[in-house]
């Protein structure tokens, strides 16, 4: 039993030390796929403002850009781990609109198909965003340098 405690203690540890890179690694990786996104909205507004009339989004000519420059810049900071938390949050909001607008059917389909849901547009989005807003963005991160020089 001792021996079993021991395995689990250092299984514990090895996987600890990966949460950092784990999130280093989403980060970089969703950080940079909704700035892309952004930056194809930013070069295209008229399209997505059109687009975002057509599914009722209050404001188009207001919201198109204000969504554009999240996603744009907010990838960017995403991907360095400054104001990770609050802009996690905020794109988590963008996410559920788009679940809410856009891809409706997969999300009333949660339950009773949930492939569909798993494969809407912003489910991995949704999902990483979630993973920054819960643990934050690590130790690989301007937010963690920035608070290790205010405590110190």
């Amino acid at each position: 039993m001792a021996s079993l405690k021991k395995l689990y203690a250092l299984l514990t540890t090895v996987a600890s030390s990966l949460q950092s890179p784990f999130l280093l690694v989403i980060r970089l990786a969703w950080g940079f796929q909704i700035m892309q996104t952004g930056w194809g909205k930013l070069h295209g507004l008229e399209r997505v403002t059109h687009f975002f009339s057509s599914l009722g989004i209050p404001l188009p000519g207001v919201n198109a850009p204000l969504i554009a420059v999240l996603e744009f810049l907010g990838g960017i900071l995403i991907m360095v781990g400054l104001g990770s938390r609050l802009l996690a949050l905020l794109l988590t909001c963008d996410m559920i609109v788009a679940y809410i607008t856009a891809d409706r059917e997969a999300l009333t389909s949660i339950f009773s198909d949930p492939d569909k849901f798993y494969n809407a547009t912003p489910y991995t989005f949704l999902v990483a965003f979630l993973i920054i807003l819960i643990f934050g963005p690590g130790r690989f991160s301007l937010d963690a340098l920035l608070s290790r020089k205010r405590a110190g």
